[in-house]
């Protein structure tokens, strides 16, 4: 394979990257693959003198780093809301992410009903998370959905809404649907597959 042949490659590979970045529900992975499609698609504009190129690919590097430092800040600030299984506001936001929702969680779970317990965080007034479960006597709780909207999904808003749990008496997490698509973030914050569940002490 000659050089010529390997550059042009590159080229493919950083406008592939640029595509599939749109592709991404979640912005911090949207920024960090167009950042990666972006530079390597100026470094190949610098190589074949497309210098118009290689100034707007450069200019996208900037912008998504810039917009990245902000996401990934860890002075975001959530609040922990008590949420109620008969609230309004809680079926709109349900019904409004339902379709997300369901790449994550079957649709049973979905059903607020299934529920006696609901948290609702927010970021600066902004609805970015819910969870839904019900409550044992012995400070179980059973999830039935545990969502984060695209923007914030990141990990950070369960890292807080964990750490805040045991204030409101919860010592255990289970989750026992289909992991699917929710199986990662599952591990992510250190739940452990048990007997077909998944299970974290906080």
């Amino acid at each position: 394979m000659n050089t010529s042949m390997i550059i042009e490659m590159a080229g493919y590979i950083g406008s592939v990257l640029v595509v599939v970045s749109m592709l991404m529900s979640s912005v911090v992975k949207l920024r960090i693959i167009n950042t990666t499609g972006s530079s390597i698609s100026a470094i190949y504009a610098l190589i074949i003198h497309s210098y118009p190129l290689a100034l707007m690919n450069i200019c996208l590097v900037v912008i998504n780093i810039y917009n990245l430092s902000k996401l990934l800040k860890t002075d975001q600030h959530f609040d922990l809301i008590d949420g109620r299984t008969d609230d309004k506001f809680l079926e709109h936001f349900i019904n409004y992410y339902k379709e997300d929702m369901k790449n994550f969680f079957p649709e049973q779970n979905i059903d607020i009903s299934l529920a006696d317990t609901a948290y609702i965080v927010s970021c600066k007034a902004t609805p970015a998370g819910i969870l839904l479960g019900k409550k044992d006597g012995d400070g179980t709780l059973n999830i039935t959905v545990d969502y984060t909207t695209p923007v914030y999904r990141d990990c950070s808003v369960g890292k807080f809404l964990y750490s805040q749990l045991q204030e409101k008496g919860v010592k255990k997490l289970v989750y026992s649907g289909e992991a699917g698509n929710h199986e990662t973030y599952l591990h992510n914050m250190g739940f452990k597959s048990e007997n077909g569940k998944y299970i974290k002490y906080l």
